[in-house]
C-alpha cells in the first residue's frame, strides 16, 4: 500500500512539472512581441512626425528594457512566481496599450513618454523570459538546458501567431497595423491568467520523492518533434492558408497530452529512458585533472583573469574581471544583437528596397527561422540522452564551439543583401539571419551557466544582455543617420533602393 501511494504520489509530481513547463511554452508563444515591431513602426513614425534616428531610440528602449532583467529576479526572491508574472503583464498592458491609443489618435503623448512606453514593453518581454527561465530550473534541476530552450524557442513564433489571430479577426482580410499593439497589450495579459493554475500547483521539492530524471528524454524528444511540426505549418503555409484550430491543437492541447502518452507507452513496453544530465562542476574538474599535466607549462598564462576550470561559479564582481567573458560578450554583440537589430529596422529596410508591403511576410520569415535557430541550440543537450556518461565526457562538445559555428550564416546573410536587393534575396538573408540570432539567445543562456556556474547564471545572463540595448544604439542610430541623410538630400519622406538603408 505504501509503495503503491509514493508511485501516486511520483507521478502526480511529474504530471505536475510538464504543467509547468507547458505553461513556459504558453508564456513565451504569446510575449516575444517585440518581434513585430517593425509591423507598426512605420505608423508610429508617422503619427510621432519623427525622424529615423528618433525612431531607432523607441526601439532601442525596448531593448533598453533588458537592462532591467534584474530586477525580475531580485522580485523573485522576494515574491511568489504568479505576482512577478502579472508584474510583467500590466508593464506589457501599460506600454502597448497606451501605445495602440497613441497610433490610433486618441491620445496625444510627447516623444519622450512613448520612449517611456517602449521602455515598459521591454521591461515586461524581459520579465517574463526571467519567470519562465527560473521555472524551468527550478522543476528540471537536472535537465533545465533542454526545457529553457525548448521554452524559448516558442518566443519566436509570437509574430506569426499574432498575425494568424489578426488576420480571422480582420474578417476582410486586411490587416491594420494597430491590430498588433492591441494584441501585444491584452493577449499576455490573457495568457498569464491561464497559466496561473500550473503555476500555483507547481510541484514543492520532497526530499522523499525521488524522482527519475532519465525518464523525461522520451518526453522532451516528443515535445522538440512537436515543436518543430507547429514551426513548419506557420512557417510553410500562407497564413490564410492555416486553420486557426489546428494551431490551437499543436500549441495548447497537444503539449498537455505528450507527457500522459509518452509515460503510458513507457510503462506498457516497460522501456526506461537514457540518462541525461548537464554537465556538473565535478565532471569539468576531472576533465581539469586529466589535462593539467600537459598544459602545465601554460597554467600560469592563464592563471590572472581567465578561466580555470568551466563551470566554476562566478559573482558579478568576478565575472566582468574575466577576459573570456569580455571575449563572449563581444561574440554575442557581433552575433544575436546584430539580428535583433536587423529586425527592429525591418520595416524600414522594406521601405528601402521597395517591398513595403511585404513588411509583415519578412517578420514571419525572420521569427520562424529563429525560432527553428533556437530548436538547432538544443541538438548537444538532445544528443547526449542517447550516450552514457563515459561517451558524453568523450564526445562532448562545448556550447561555445556550437556558438562559433552559429555565427558563420550572419556575414553570408549581410552579403547577399549588399550584393542583390532582390525580393528573393531578401528572403533568404533574413530567414539565414533569424536562424543564426535564434540560436544565440537560446544557447546563451546555457552558455553562460556552462561557463561562469548555473547557480548566479540568472544574474550572470543579464550583465551579458546589456549589450543588447549598446548595440541596438551603435547598429540602429548609424543606420538611421544613414537613411536620414539620404532623405534629407533627395527631400522625400521615404527612399527607395538598397544602397539608402
Amino acid at each position: 500500500m505504501g509503495h503503491t501511494d509514493h508511485t501516486t504520489a511520483t507521478r502526480h509530481v511529474e504530471w505536475r512539472k510538464w504543467m509547468v513547463l507547458v505553461a513556459t511554452i504558453w508564456i513565451q508563444a504569446f510575449t516575444g512581441t517585440n518581434f513585430n515591431f517593425p509591423s507598426y513602426s512605420s505608423e508610429l513614425k508617422s503619427v510621432l512626425d519623427i525622424t529615423q534616428v528618433e525612431l531607432n531610440y523607441l526601439s532601442m528602449a525596448s531593448d533598453f528594457g533588458k537592462l532591467f532583467g534584474w530586477c525580475s529576479g531580485v522580485l523573485l526572491l522576494c515574491f511568489p512566481t504568479w505576482v512577478v508574472l502579472f508584474m510583467a503583464a500590466f508593464l506589457g498592458l501599460f506600454g502597448y496599450g497606451l501605445q495602440w491609443l497613441l497610433v490610433q489618435r486618441l491620445v496625444s503623448l510627447p516623444y519622450i513618454m512613448a520612449f517611456i512606453l517602449c521602455l515598459s514593453a521591454g521591461c515586461s518581454i524581459t520579465w517574463f523570459n526571467t519567470v519562465c527561465f527560473v521555472l524551468c530550473i527550478k522543476n528540471f534541476p537536472n535537465n533545465w538546458p533542454l526545457a529553457v530552450s525548448l521554452s524559448l524557442s516558442f518566443n519566436s513564433i509570437t509574430a506569426p501567431l499574432y498575425n494568424l489571430i489578426a488576420t480571422n479577426i480582420n474578417l476582410n482580410n486586411k490587416i491594420s497595423t494597430t491590430s498588433y499593439l492591441i494584441l501585444n497589450a491584452f493577449i499576455p495579459f490573457i495568457t498569464s491568467i491561464a497559466t496561473l493554475v500550473p503555476i500555483l500547483q507547481q510541484p514543492c521539492p520532497r526530499n522523499d520523492l525521488q524522482i527519475n530524471s532519465k525518464n523525461d528524454t522520451h518526453t522532451f524528444v516528443t515535445l522538440y518533434i512537436l515543436a518543430a511540426v507547429t514551426g513548419l505549418y506557420l512557417f510553410v503555409l500562407d497564413t490564410l492558408s492555416q486553420n486557426i484550430f489546428i494551431v490551437g491543437a499543436l500549441l495548447l492541447v497537444l503539449p498537455f497530452v505528450v507527457p500522459k502518452i509518452v509515460y503510458s507507452l513507457k510503462r506498457v513496453h516497460n522501456v526506461e529512458g537514457p540518462c541525461y544530465n548537464l554537465i556538473e562542476m565535478n565532471n569539468y574538474s576531472d576533465l581539469s585533472e586529466e589535462r593539467s599535466s600537459s598544459v602545465g607549462a601554460f597554467n600560469v598564462l592563464l592563471e590572472k583573469d581567465r578561466l580555470m576550470e568551466i563551470g566554476e561559479e562566478h559573482s558579478a564582481s568576478m565575472l566582468v574581471a574575466r577576459c573570456d567573458f569580455w571575449l563572449y560578450y563581444i561574440a554575442y554583440f557581433c552575433g544575436g544583437t546584430i539580428g535583433l537589430v536587423y529586425s527592429n529596422n525591418l520595416g524600414q529596410i522594406c521601405q528601402s528596397l521597395g517591398y513595403g508591403l511585404e513588411t509583415e511576410e519578412l517578420v514571419t520569415i525572420y521569427s520562424t527561422c529563429s525560432f527553428f535557430g533556437r530548436l538547432i541550440s538544443a541538438v548537444p543537450d538532445l544528443s547526449s540522452c542517447f550516450y552514457t556518461p563515459q561517451m558524453n565526457t568523450k564526445r562532448y562538445t562545448t556550447r561555445t564551439g556550437w556558438l562559433a559555428l552559429s555565427l558563420v550564416p550572419m556575414p553570408i546573410a549581410f552579403l547577399v543583401l549588399v550584393l542583390s536587393d532582390t525580393k528573393a534575396s531578401l528572403r533568404a538573408a533574413t530567414g539565414l539571419i533569424g536562424i543564426s540570432s535564434g540560436f544565440i539567445f537560446s544557447a546563451a543562456v546555457s552558455i553562460t551557466s556552462e561557463l561562469f556556474g548555473s547557480k548566479s547564471s540568472g544574474i550572470n545572463h543579464n550583465i551579458l544582455i546589456t549589450n543588447i540595448p549598446l548595440g541596438s544604439l551603435l547598429y540602429g542610430v548609424l543606420g538611421g543617420v544613414i537613411y536620414d541623410n539620404n532623405i534629407k538630400s533627395s527631400k522625400e519622406t521615404v527612399f527607395v533602393g538598397g544602397s539608402r538603408f
